[in-house]
């Protein structure tokens, strides 16, 4: 593995912690840590900029889904500053994954994210 492809996962493994994180202060540390302080996150249902308003787009998320958490599918991809990586959405009573997508992160210097563009690949009916 390059040095190139560790930034990418580095910065993958950081936004997982993020979205996994449990309870809004471990959530606002774990945005910091991951995305720069103008950081971005677009996705068919949001678009939102700095760390403060992409917490609050992980709590929606997590209210909307209690009880599951984001996991990878497969290595993440990477080159320059931009990277790859699919995920789903785990259920972790049961094992279903309703939801799955891709996002496409760009980072910045310090291998922080300065952008998030989400993708939707399943999503049910009622979400």
């Amino acid at each position: 593995m390059s040095a190139h492809t560790d930034r990418h996962a580095a910065a993958a493994a950081r936004y997982f912690e993020a979205w996994n994180a449990v309870g809004p202060e471990a959530v606002r540390k774990a945005v910091a840590a991951a995305w720069a302080e103008d950081g971005g996150y677009t996705d068919p249902l949001a678009d939102v900029r700095g760390h403060e308003r992409i917490a609050a787009v992980i709590a929606a998320a997590h209210e909307q889904f209690p009880g599951f958490v984001f996991r990878p599918l497969g290595a993440v991809d990477g080159h320059h500053d931009t990277a790859r990586f699919a995920w789903e959405l785990v259920n972790e009573a049961d094992g279903s994954a309703p939801v799955a997508g891709f996002d496409v992160i760009t980072l910045d210097g310090e291998g922080r994210i300065r952008q998030v563009l989400g993708f939707l690949d399943r999503v049910p009916a009622a979400a």
